[in-house]
C-alpha cells in the first residue's frame, strides 16, 4: 500500500531532477490514484473469479516492474506513466481485506477487518517519512528500487503462507464490472458509505500532499525533518482496531458522525497552525485527521462486508 504514497514527500526532489514544472509534479501523485481508482475498478473484481492467493501473488510481482522504471526514470513522461502503473499494480490489499473478512465469524468481522486494515495504515503513513528518510541518505531513485525488492519477498512470502481460496465463480467479469454501477442503485449502504468516505480521503490527500510543500517553504524543513512530521500521523492506525471492536458493537452510525466531525476539526486546527506558525499545532491536525479517516475506513470496510456476506447467503 505504501507504494502509491511514496512520492508525496519526493515531488520537491523527483521534479527537478526530470525537469518538471510544478504542474507535472502534482501530476506524479494524481496518477497514482487515477492508477490506482483504475486497479480498483478492473482488477480486485477479479477476486470473485481468480483463486485469491494466486491474484494477490501476480498482482504483487507485478508491481516490480514500474516500481524499478520509477528508479531508473530518465524523463517526465517516463516517470508520469510509470507512476500510473503503480497505482495500478498496488490493489493486492484490497484483494486481502475482503479474503480476511471471509475468513472470520461475523461477530469478530470488525475486529479483524480492523487489525487488517492498521496493518494497511501504517503502510500508507509511514511510507513518507521512509520515503523522506531514505532520500535524505541516499537518493529518491532508492526508495523505488528497495520498495521492488520489497515486492519481490512479498510475493515469495504470500506464495507460501496465505491462505489457498476458491471463489464460487457464478458471474462473468464483464458482469462483476456491471455491477460495479447497479449495487449502488440496490443498496443504500453502499451509496453512503463510498459518499461519506470520499469526502474523508479528498481531505487526507488535500493535507499530506500539501503539507510537506508547506513545511519546506515556510518553516525550511528537509526531507529529514519532513519524515519526522509525517510520523505523528502513523497515530492515526491506532483507532483502526478500536474502530472496527466500536463497528461489532452497532455503534457505526455514532462512530460515522465522529469521523466526519473529526476531519472537520484536523482542517480548524490546521488552519490555526498556518496562522500562528505553528508546527506542533499542524502535527496535531494530522493526527485528529487521519484518526477520523481511518475510523470512517474500517466502519465502512465492514459494512459493506456484512452487506456483502448477506446476500451471498441470501
Amino acid at each position: 500500500m505504501a507504494n502509491i504514497y511514496y512520492a508525496q514527500p519526493l515531488i520537491g526532489l523527483i521534479g527537478p531532477a526530470l525537469h518538471m514544472g510544478g504542474q507535472a509534479e502534482s501530476l506524479i501523485v494524481t496518477l497514482t490514484q487515477l492508477g490506482y481508482a483504475a486497479g480498483l475498478l478492473f482488477l480486485v473484481p477479479l477476486g470473485d473469479l481468480v483463486e485469491n492467493r494466486r491474484l494477490v501473488v501476480l498482482t504483487i510481482a507485478a508491481a516490480i516492474i514500474p516500481l524499478l522504471l520509477a528508479g531508473f526514470a530518465w524523463d517526465a513522461r517516463v516517470m508520469l506513466v510509470v507512476s500510473a502503473l503503480i497505482g495500478v499494480t498496488s490493489v493486492a490489499v484490497q484483494m486481502l481485506i475482503p479474503l480476511a473478512a471471509h475468513l472470520t465469524p461475523e461477530h469478530q468481522r470488525g475486529k479483524v477487518v480492523g487489525m487488517v486494515t492498521s496493518g494497511l495504515l501504517f503502510g500508507i503513513l509511514l511510507s513518507r517519512p521512509v520515503a523522506s528518510t531514505i532520500a535524505a541518505f541516499s537518493s529518491w531513485r532508492m526508495v523505488f528500487f528497495l520498495s521492488a525488492a520489497a515486492m519481490a519477498g512479498m510475493a515469495v512470502l504470500l506464495s507460501r503462507k496465505l491462505p489457498h481460496r476458491q471463489p464460487a465463480a457464478n458471474h462473468h467479469y464483464f458482469e462483476l464490472l456491471g455491477s460495479l454501477f447497479t449495487l449502488p442503485l440496490r443498496f443504500a449502504v453502499l451509496r453512503q458509505r463510498a459518499l461519506v468516505h470520499a469526502a474523508c480521503f479528498a481531505g487526507f490527500s488535500l493535507f499530506w500532499t500539501g503539507v510537506p510543500l508547506y513545511l519546506a517553504a515556510q518553516f525550511g524543513f528537509t526531507q529529514r525533518g519532513i519524515a519526522v512530521f509525517a510520523l505523528v500521523g502513523a497515530a492515526g492506525a491506532l483507532v483502526a482496531p478500536w474502530a472496527g471492536h466500536m463497528a461489532d458493537r452497532g455503534h457505526t452510525r455514532a462512530g460515522t458522525i465522529l469521523a466526519l466531525l473529526g476531519v472537520m476539526l484536523a482542517f480548524l486546527i490546521a488552519a490555526l497552525g498556518a496562522q500562528i506558525h505553528s508546527v506542533l499545532v499542524l502535527a496535531l491536525a494530522g493526527i485528529v485527521l487521519d484518526s477520523a479517516v481511518q475510523t470512517n475506513l474500517v466502519l465502512s470496510q465492514r459494512s459493506i462486508y456484512i452487506l456483502a456476506l448477506n446476500c451471498v447467503r441470501g
